[in-house]
């Protein structure tokens, strides 16, 4: 069985100093990663606004 690939995708971003040392602290606060956090941050935004992405092997495919 072929392995799956890798689905993550990498970027820069740019981000303000005081920003990041925001998110850095929120970061540790929650016992994430700098980028779990920033991934967390982007899933919630996406799931309050109703944009989050399908997941593979939903119902619908199924069919």
């Amino acid at each position: 069985m072929a392995k799956e690939k890798n689905k993550s995708k990498s970027f820069v971003l740019r981000i303000d100093s005081e920003t990041m040392d925001a998110i850095e602290a929120w970061a540790a606060d929650e016992f994430r990663s700098t980028n779990g956090q920033l991934q967390w941050i982007i899933a919630e935004a996406l799931r309050k606004a109703g944009r989050q992405p399908k997941k593979k092997g939903s119902h619908q495919e199924e069919q």
